[in-house]
């Protein structure tokens, strides 16, 4: 999947439905697919084209959606993260000897 196709809007309302969202991209191109994390205020579009993403990312940026400013931008891929502990860094033996 091409990233520059995937957009990451945040600042959603939480009533705010994957409907509303593709209503709202599909005037800049094929809208995909549309996927919102539930009550978490973002979720993703993904456009057809490249181009019509970047449009969409500009002119929607900072639109007023549903009373809310919603943020555009270019979705960026999950980061790899290496198999850590829970609270991160190495484990650690605090035993005293």
């Amino acid at each position: 999947m091409n990233s520059k196709k995937r957009l990451y809007v945040g600042n959603l309302n939480y009533q705010t439905t994957e409907d509303v969202l593709r209503r709202t991209f599909a005037p800049f191109g094929e809208v995909i697919s549309v996927n919102i994390l539930p009550n978490r205020g973002y979720g993703f579009v993904e456009m057809a084209a490249s181009e019509a993403a970047e449009e969409a990312r500009l002119k929607l940026n900072g639109l007023e959606l549903e009373g809310r400013k919603i943020i555009v931008n270019e979705a960026k891929p999950r980061a790899e993260r290496p198999a850590e502990s829970r609270f991160g860094g190495e484990r650690r033996d605090f035993r005293r000897s």
